[in-house]
């Protein structure tokens, strides 16, 4: 009888390890029930560095942090001619804030966090795809390589169905995210995970499809929530995929009818506390009815409107101080809910 009863525990031992094992979680996905913490998404935004106080110096190191950069060398943005690869070894402002990833990850309070890049290649996607532009994508590779074991989350042609801003051509969208992931995979590459992420409101199950690379080339789906909310669309499909989904970029946003975007500035405390109560807490709960699928999510702790870019009335984000550090209130509740089991709000290297 004892014997029995041995062997029945040792076979649900078996039978429990086999369980956990037979989990098959995605590149750089941490467990169910866990969400990365990333802020982006410029230097003032971001801060931890000399003569740049953000969000870092006001609520520690998150998981990590989002930068960008482009393949898009002789285009023109407010002023600033890309040359490719802009705002990684030197700094450069094309109208969106200040970007110079090398001089963030050398900050001390920094250099372990992960990194999730935004690659933009808008006009570009075709000179990628045929292998014109091989030498930035190459150039690019080495320099995710160099950071190792620093982890990357690479956002390939980033809201792939932006089509008022970015004009992808799908077929050669897809091309291209395959031939970067291809030319990274003959550099031994091993520290970058694959995202493809869309707007998150324009397109339906059809539309996005028609820019999906596969399966095979893509490690997470990602979508951006701003004014609109969650894309359960994406959602669905992440889940449907076996994916993880990262929540690449939000901010928080009230469009009302008629009107771009109305103000929203997180110094006003009845501005404030109405965002906290809506697009909060659609955020969060977001993240947590999800525990399966949404594992990550990036947030643009901004003062929009001091870039050029974010300027003018026809500009959505062109009322909008989503920086958390000037309401005391919000504070708070950051710093309390950041501090719950799910959100992870430090580097990997420091908890492993």
């Amino acid at each position: 009888m004892k014997k029995l009863f041995y062997l029945a525990i040792v076979l649900c031992a078996i039978a429990c390890t086999n369980k956990k094992s037979s989990v098959n979680y995605a590149k750089f996905e941490p467990e169910d029930g866990k969400c990365l913490v990333f802020i982006g998404q410029d230097m003032e935004a971001i801060g931890g560095i000399e003569g740049k106080e953000g969000y870092v110096n006001f609520f520690g190191t998150p998981a990590g942090i989002t930068i960008y950069t482009n393949i898009r060398p002789g285009d023109v943005s407010y002023g600033y001619t890309y040359q490719g690869l802009d705002g990684l070894t030197s700094n450069a402002n094309w109208g969106a804030g200040n970007c110079f990833a090398d001089a963030q990850l050398a900050s001390p309070l920094l250099k372990d966090c992960d990194v999730a890049i935004g690659l933009e290649l808008v006009n570009h996607e075709e000179k990628v795809a045929s292998g014109e532009h091989d030498s930035y994508i190459i150039r690019l590779g080495e320099w995710i390589q160099n950071i190792a074991p620093r982890r990357v989350f690479l956002r390939i042609g980033y809201e792939f169905d932006g089509h008022a801003w970015n004009h992808y051509q799908p077929e050669a969208y897809i091309t291209a995210f395959r031939r970067i992931h291809t030319l990274f995979d003959s550099l031994n590459i091993s520290n970058v995970a694959y995202v493809w992420q869309s707007t998150g409101g324009n397109s339906s199950m059809d539309e996005l499809y028609q820019y999906y690379p596969g399966d095979e080339y893509v490690d997470w789906f990602a979508y951006s929530q701003f004014a609109q909310g969650r894309c359960q669309a994406m959602i669905d499909l992440a889940r449907k995929h076996g994916k993880p989904l990262f929540i690449a970029e939000s901010t928080p946003m009230f469009q009302e009818k008629g009107v771009v975007a109305s103000e929203l500035r997180l110094s006003n405390p009845e501005q404030a506390n109405r965002a906290w109560s809506t697009w909060y807490k659609e955020l969060f709960n977001t993240v947590e009815s999800n525990p399966d699928v949404v594992k990550a999510f990036s947030y643009i702790n901004a003062d929009w409107p001091s870039e050029a870019m974010w300027q003018g009335d026809t500009v959505i984000f062109s009322k909008i101080d989503a920086r958390l550090q000037i309401n005391p209130d919000i504070t708070v509740k950051w710093k309390e809910k950041m501090k719950t089991e799910r959100y992870i709000h430090e580097p990997i290297a420091h908890i492993e």
